[in-house]
């Protein structure tokens, strides 16, 4: 079953155009990836599932809501881990828990997470004061911890040491198993080959290529591009 859908949705900024009429689904309980380059379009492709952009043209509906008009309710089924941005950074890690947690009217075993992904000491500083990379942990949690049925995510290994990045890859396959839809961002073809049931290669704000069976996808995409 289908639960994202995208129809002829078309952005610009200025003279550049980040998106040209690009359809697409998302069905229930995969992981669908949209690779390309930097640039192609797909931070402008998830600020617009997820309602935090308007697009120009098209339409965009998820689990039957317009994340657009109606962001609030199309958002609390949703987790988003983004690429770009940082929690608060006044805010310790257990504070920002805390807030994300009062936001989204869950709790958390706030526990379980520090020790899977060795936050342990870190969490009563301030985030200003954390590395990057810890940064990171805290917008990986607040992404998964409610329960969402789709979580968007947007190069999720960017910042992450070889450790912690075979453990994020373990939360989304047990996410996976237990139920959950993923949506895939990134521009590294090992990783969406890696995770990945379905992959869409967007360039230019034109998605070029589907490939349903990405065993060889690394070799699929270099004979094609």
């Amino acid at each position: 079953m289908s639960i994202v859908s995208v129809k002829d949705v078309a952005k610009s900024f200025g003279e550049v155009e980040a998106l040209q009429n690009v359809n697409m689904d998302v069905e229930e309980g995969e992981i669908l990836g949209v690779l390309g380059p930097n640039g192609a379009g797909k931070s402008t492709l998830i600020d617009i599932i997820t309602g935090q952009q308007k697009p120009d043209n098209g339409e965009v509906e998820v689990f039957s809501i317009d994340p657009v008009n109606n962001p609030v309710e199309a958002r609390e089924k949703m987790g988003i881990l983004p690429e770009r941005e940082d929690p608060p950074s006044f805010l310790t890690g257990n504070e920002y828990l805390d807030y994300v947690s009062d936001v989204r009217n869950t709790s958390i075993d706030k526990q379980e997470w520090i020790d899977r992904l060795g936050l342990e000491g870190k969490m009563e500083k301030q985030t200003r004061n954390l590395s990057k990379g810890e940064r990171q942990k805290l917008l990986l949690i607040q992404a998964f911890f409610h329960d969402p049925e789709i979580v968007f995510i947007d190069e999720p290994l960017v910042n992450l040491d070889p450790f912690i990045q075979r453990e994020a890859k373990k939360i989304f396959e047990e996410y996976i198993e237990d139920g959950g839809t993923l949506f895939l961002s990134t521009h590294v073809v090992s990783l969406a080959e890696e995770m990945c049931d379905r992959v869409l290669f967007l360039e230019d704000g034109v998605f070029k290529d589907e490939i349903s069976e990405v065993e060889n996808l690394e070799q699929s995409l270099f004979e094609q591009h």
